[in-house]
């Protein structure tokens, strides 16, 4: 999903059921004036695939910031985050619960989303 400005201030980066997740999340930071981007992320193989004009139009290297959101391990996201951003994800295992109380308690809930993607943004604030 597109930001609304030229240039996104975030990009928001899930794959499979986490995109509604940040779809949301999108929703509600564009409530708070932060205007972001949605990048679907199913393969990254494929991704890695096309063309480099392609990847830049989709993950420009000027937008730093970058939150990805992943029900699974968040091992390997760093190479789409990049070192100015991050990943919520599910680094263990072992529970067992419905579907929704699991995404509770891993932190994948759009609250959590937009408070990682603000403190995110925050981090620059004050530098010179």
């Amino acid at each position: 999903s597109p930001e609304a400005g030229e240039e996104p201030d975030l990009i928001l980066i899930a794959s499979g059921s986490e995109v509604a997740l940040v779809l949301a999340a999108q929703t509600a930071l564009r409530e708070g004036a932060v205007d972001s981007r949605v990048v679907s992320m199913p393969c990254w193989e494929l991704f890695r695939e096309q063309s480099t004009a392609y990847r830049e139009s989709v993950l420009p290297r000027r937008v730093r910031k970058r939150l990805a959101v992943e029900a699974g391990a968040s091992l390997g996201w760093s190479e789409w985050v990049g070192d100015g951003g991050e990943t919520i994800g599910v680094d263990r295992f072992g529970a067992s619960a419905p579907h929704a109380d699991n995404f509770r308690a891993y932190g994948l809930t759009v609250e959590n989303v937009v408070q990682r993607a603000t403190r995110l943004l925050g981090e620059d604030a004050g530098d010179g």
